[in-house]
């Protein structure tokens, strides 16, 4: 009954579950797909890693490989059977995530990783000319904004005031540049197109009620849909009634 509530659902499509009585009046589910890394555990990964579209394991979740998100098996493998796969199990269109690691990659080694981003953008682009009605919502993925903001429905601007410091242990504030900084890209591609959705994800303590309210609070008056949960993504914390 809780998933009812809202407008705006993003789940694992792989859980075995009926999508049907999630389904809120209005609302639309988003199944979730890792564009920038592949989990090894995946039946594709032999195939991928053949077509040499495979990369170095992600240091924070070392069981997930990197991808070449220029590779046309990889853009294949995407159109033809993942998003179809979610889809078909009744979802309203897809949540993109990882897509960060393109511009990651190019900072890394440049002239290995040439066009990554641009090869990113050309993914979405992609998506969006096979399944022209579907929703679309990327998360971050700032670098290739511009390119796709035409081209998306919203963008999730995941850890925009808070975090978790993987390095302490805690969630904590971000930066008040890196905030800036973020706000300046959603900003921007609302420009580009006035219908792009701006969303944040704040991850802290359900415990701390006013810290709580002091994130939907600050991200609402910037003019952003703002959602606060817990590290784990098990549950969205609500926003506080004053």
């Amino acid at each position: 009954a809780m998933a009812r509530q809202f407008k705006l659902l993003v789940l694992e499509p792989d859980f075995p579950r009926p999508v049907a009585p999630l389904r809120g009046e209005g609302s639309r589910l988003l199944g979730y797909i890792s564009m920038g890394e592949v989990h090894g555990g995946r039946p594709f990964v032999a195939e991928l890693d053949r077509a040499g579209a495979l990369r170095q394991p992600n240091p924070n979740w070392p069981e997930a490989r990197l991808v070449d998100l220029r590779d046309p098996t990889w853009t294949k493998l995407v159109l033809d059977r993942l998003v179809p796969a979610i889809l078909a199990k009744g979802y309203d269109g897809i949540f993109m995530d990882t897509l960060d690691n393109a511009e990651a990659l190019e900072r890394q080694d440049g002239d290995r990783n040439k066009g990554m981003t641009a090869g990113a953008a050309r993914l979405v682009e992609a998506i969006r000319t096979r399944f022209p009605g579907i929703t679309i919502m990327m998360n971050r993925g700032y670098a290739l904004l511009p390119a796709v903001a035409t081209q998306i429905d919203l963008v999730l601007a995941e850890a925009m005031a808070s975090r978790w410091s993987f390095a302490d242990g805690r969630y904590e504030m971000t930066s008040a540049d890196d905030w800036a900084w973020q706000a300046g890209h959603l900003l921007a591609a609302r420009q580009i197109n006035p219908r792009l959705v701006l969303a944040t994800l704040d991850y802290w303590d359900p415990q701390d009620q006013a810290t709580v309210a002091s994130l939907y609070a600050r991200e609402r008056a910037a003019g952003f849909q703002p959602y606060v949960s817990t590290l784990a993504l098990d549950r969205l914390i609500p926003e506080p009634r004053t």
